[in-house]
């Protein structure tokens, strides 16, 4: 396979090599493609003839989208990292001391290890697409370029190379000849091949005036150190391996010669790729690849049903952010029945919404013709035989979602699709109310709904597989990640989410400040800290679900009752303005026996807790995949995307092992 994935033919004294790791949808560094690309190189090496070579990709949208993170994720010892970044230092180096020039020629994404080939050639060339996206994002996956990307990019466009790599970030083609990383731009639509030869003519005859200024790094101490304070604040004060470690590497190598630099590269990448961060950061890029595209989690053959129009009971909060995702994303009329009062408080709140949406240019449609897609109701009409789908979003007291339903379904064609945004309520209890239970389902967004990414798509006994791939189709259609999961208390998110409250209120009531509790979990890497949450939620929802679930906490009972539902909600809570604890709260907190835990104690307890949770789910097969939980967790509540979910934290560190004598993710499934 190896020496098929690279390919060499001549072509009037200029070599073409084609790649193509075929099967695959990107390009990556595989083990294979290094194999057949050391090959090629060989034979290049060998050429006495030959005026030039170019590189191109096999595959119209993609030329090399980098390192096979499977494998830099399955790395655990510092010689396996070292033997393979050796081997690719080694080629890119050959490659760059060719006695011949060498083009890139760029089509579509060109990433990561991909661009530190590129930048290997002597030159690079690409297409004005929409799809030539070129940069260095390994920051964003917890690493930073060990290809020498890291030394080879600030030599090439000096410092703008430092922020570039930080940030991650992936530049249109047009951008990326502005900066200097690319040489040349081929039109859309324009013959590439064509192009590059007659551009590696003009290299070897002299005539391309190649730009190559010589870049002064005697500021590189200074801007290092500006640049760790942007990271610092981004981050939260958290010193994360993957930019830390890059920036030394910047910072250390651009002080000596390229070779030099690439070895201070090489020692800080390895550092990087054994932190427990790193996995995490893999890991967590994998599970936004799989929610990335709903319709792949469906059946495979599936035809989904057509949603031409939608309906939505309840224009609350909820409801709202419902009908923003919906009429923004699919386009499609929707009705919303309320009483008449919530009407025009409701469509005044979408119309703000999607204005500040239109303003940063993230509306497909002029605002007023979004808006018309909007029919308020506050009576059933003959338009609801029409709906393909009904979301439901009122009142969460089972008995109005009962009367909604039995009023529902008289209303709406058999086959219409009904769904229930409840947040607290079993599926399958709701589904007794229904004329046609196989096809309802559960779908509890998070709020504000048109911010928040997750969904939890969820199957009650009665509800058919059928119904549970449309609901994915309907998530993919208004860009939502959803995961999947059987009825239960909580679903996932809140099910891992209330022990976790919990905990913090026990440490709260056995005499640690509120303020070492929150701050022991932002240094964690949570958003925010767990009595923080309460209040932003509304102190009064976690207390109505404990209580409904038959379990007592004393000092959340103390608060709703003094009637501190939080801060945003009734004005009083945990917290003043200022963000500091209010001391009027503190005489209600139900002291018990005093125990004084440290920060580390306090996440540790805090993770056990959610993994404990998430070990019987999936034993109970609420779900049957922990990346399931992992992803409900980091797109649910903003648990650390560098720790890659509890589950996967819990492997990492060896609470797994220690707490059930084995991992949550067995090594076949990692980046699956």
């Amino acid at each position: 396979m190896a020496e098929n994935i690279f390919s060499l033919r001549k072509e009037n004294g200029v070599g073409v090599v084609t790649f193509d790791v075929v099967g695959d949808a990107m390009n990556t560094w595989s083990e294979a493609a290094m194999a057949g690309y050391r090959a090629v190189l060989e034979e290049l090496e060998k050429e006495k003839e030959l005026t030039g070579v170019l590189f191109i990709s096999g595959k119209p949208e993609n030329f090399f989208a980098g390192a096979d993170l499977k494998m830099i994720g399955g790395m655990s010892d510092p010689e396996s990292v070292k033997a393979a970044l050796d081997i690719f230092h080694d080629s890119f180096n050959r490659l760059a001391e060719l006695g011949f020039p060498t083009v890139a020629a760029i089509n579509g994404v060109c990433a990561g290890g991909g661009l530190e080939f590129a930048l290997a050639c002597t030159a690079r060339i690409a297409t004005d697409a929409k799809n030539t996206l070129i940069g260095l994002p390994e920051c964003k996956v917890g690493l930073f370029p060990g290809g020498g990307g890291s030394q080879r990019l600030p030599r090439l466009i000096g410092y703008p190379a430092v922020e570039l790599i930080l940030k991650g970030e992936l530049l249109p083609a047009v951008k990326a000849l502005e900066a200097g990383i690319i040489d040349r731009l081929v039109p859309a639509g324009g013959n590439l091949v064509e192009e590059a030869k007659a551009f590696l003519k003009d290299i070897a005859s002299g005539k391309a005036q190649l730009k190559r200024p010589h870049h002064d790094f005697s500021q590189i101490d200074m801007v290092a150190e500006r640049a760790r304070r942007v990271v610092l604040q981004v981050t939260r004060g958290r010193e994360l391996p993957g930019p830390m470690f890059g920036i030394r590497a910047m910072q250390e190598g651009l002080k000596v010669s390229l070779k030099e630099g690439l070895e201070v590269e090489k020692k800080y990448f390895i550092r990087t790729v054994l932190s427990p961060e790193a996995k995490g950061s893999i890991n967590t890029f994998f599970l936004k690849t799989m929610t990335d595209k709903p319709r792949r989690m469906m059946r495979q053959g599936f035809t989904p049903a057509a949603d031409r129009k939608a309906a939505v009971l309840g224009f609350g909060t909820m409801g709202r952010g419902i009908v923003i995702d919906i009429v923004r994303n699919m386009r499609i009329p929707v009705l919303v029945k309320d009483f008449p009062e919530t009407h025009e408080p409701g469509k005044a709140f979408v119309r703000k919404i999607l204005e500040g949406m239109a303003v940063k240019k993230k509306l497909p449609a002029p605002v007023d013709d979004l808006m018309g897609l909007i029919k308020p109701l506050s009576e059933y009409t003959p338009e609801f035989k029409e709906a393909d789908l009904v979301v439901e979003a009122v009142f969460e007291d089972i008995r109005v979602k009962e009367q909604t339903y039995r009023e529902l379904c008289p209303q709406v064609r058999d086959d219409c699709l009904i769904a229930s945004n409840t947040s607290s309520l079993l599926v399958t209890a709701l589904s007794k109310f229904l004329t046609h239970p196989e096809r309802f389902g559960g779908m509890h967004f998070f709020s504000p709904v048109w911010m928040m990414e997750l969904v939890e798509v969820v199957r009650g006994e009665a509800t058919s597989r059928e119904t549970v791939d449309n609901l994915l189709n309907f998530a993919a259609a208004i860009r939502k990640r959803p995961i999947v999961c059987r009825d239960n208390p909580g679903f996932v998110v809140n099910a891992l989410l209330l022990p976790y409250l919990l905990g913090a209120f026990r440490h709260l009531e056995a005499g640690n400040p509120i303020e070492k509790i929150d701050e022991a979990m932002t240094r964690f890497g949570m958003p925010v800290g767990p009595i923080r949450l309460t209040d932003e939620v509304g102190i009064d929802v976690p207390y109505k679900v404990l209580t409904g679930m038959g379990v007592e906490q004393d000092t959340l009972k103390n608060v709703v009752e003094a009637g501190r539902l939080g801060l945003k909600k009734s004005g009083k809570g945990f917290f003043l303005k200022d963000g500091t604890v209010d001391p009027e709260v503190l005489p209600l907190i139900a002291r018990k026996e005093t125990k004084e835990t440290t920060a580390e104690e306090i996440q540790t307890d805090a993770l056990i807790a959610m993994v404990r949770v998430g070990k019987d789910l999936l034993d109970r097969h609420v779900v049957v995949d922990p990346r399931m939980i992992d992803a409900g967790m980091i797109w649910g509540i903003g648990f650390p995307p560098d720790k890659g979910g509890p589950m996967k934290w819990a492997d990492i560190i060896g609470l797994s092992k220690k707490l059930f004598g084995e991992n949550f993710y067995q090594p076949s499934a990692v980046g699956s």
